[in-house]
């Protein structure tokens, strides 16, 4: 069973292109252009399912029609409409750069004293201030600039985040 730590969320299938059962894919991130992975992960009714990728091509920026093996027609597509998209994380380079979606889910730790903030769980990037979206240990949310300089460090291998909290920025 996959398990929602196991990936990370890269985009979302649209509607379906064609009758041989092609959809349009939405991606945020496109590191499955640039693995060796086989597979996607899709999330159906809570359940994330591995897709075998038959197919795919870019069509415009942001947008890949995409043919999964068993998906033959336009109804078996159409089911699939509106599925989240994941990656695995066993098949990405943990020597190579790191894209946002990648880090979603490592715990983000205080240089300075060595605490734990919390866990990413999301980054807002809808303003040119990109913000980390943190859940806290007591479950609230602590937004933080997402600024390369305030990373220290990002430990693939842990799912752990350096950050130099500036100060006075959280009580501590």
């Amino acid at each position: 069973m996959i398990k929602k730590e196991d990936v990370f969320k890269i985009g979302k299938i649209g509607k379906p292109h064609g009758l041989h059962g092609e959809l349009s894919f939405q991606f945020d991130d496109d590191i499955f252009d640039t693995t060796d992975a086989e597979y996607l992960v899709l999330e159906i009714d809570g359940i994330l399912v591995p897709f075998f990728i038959e197919e795919y091509r870019f069509h415009g920026n942001g947008t890949v029609l995409m043919k999964f093996c068993d998906i033959d027609n336009v109804e078996q597509a159409r089911e699939l409409t509106g599925c989240n998209v994941f990656f695995p994380r066993e098949h990405i380079d943990k020597n190579g750069d790191l894209s946002w979606a990648q880090i979603i889910g490592f715990t983000v730790e205080n240089v300075s004293t060595g605490r734990h903030l919390g866990t990413l769980r999301s980054i807002d990037d809808s303003t040119l201030n990109i913000l980390f979206e943190v859940e806290t240990t007591d479950g609230q949310e602590l937004l933080l600039p997402a600024n390369e300089d305030l990373i220290t460090a990002i430990d693939a291998e842990a799912r752990l985040i350096k950050y130099n909290l500036p100060h006075g920025l959280v009580e501590e």
